[in-house]
């Protein structure tokens, strides 16, 4: 009987896995920066867009993205 070697699981940054959210197609999604405040002077149609979702559509991005929070799909 020979050893079995040990698979490693590889750790998720909790931070990407919260900012990021998987579609069932496999659609990256994030959230659009500048929510937090300075809002009172910002319009209601720009307030309204804010809670919309947009796609990660750079290539660089969405690698560094399924780098760091590997198992992404669970999470959503």
């Amino acid at each position: 009987m020979g050893k079995k070697k040990k698979k490693y699981k590889m750790k998720t940054y909790k931070a990407a896995a919260k900012r990021f959210k998987v579609t069932k197609t496999g659609k990256i999604m994030r959230t659009k920066g500048g929510k937090s405040h300075l809002r009172r002077r910002k319009s209601k149609r720009v307030k309204r867009q804010f809670s919309k979702m947009i796609e990660v559509t750079n290539p660089g991005d969405k690698r560094r993205i399924k780098r760091l929070a590997p198992y992404l799909k669970r999470y959503s």
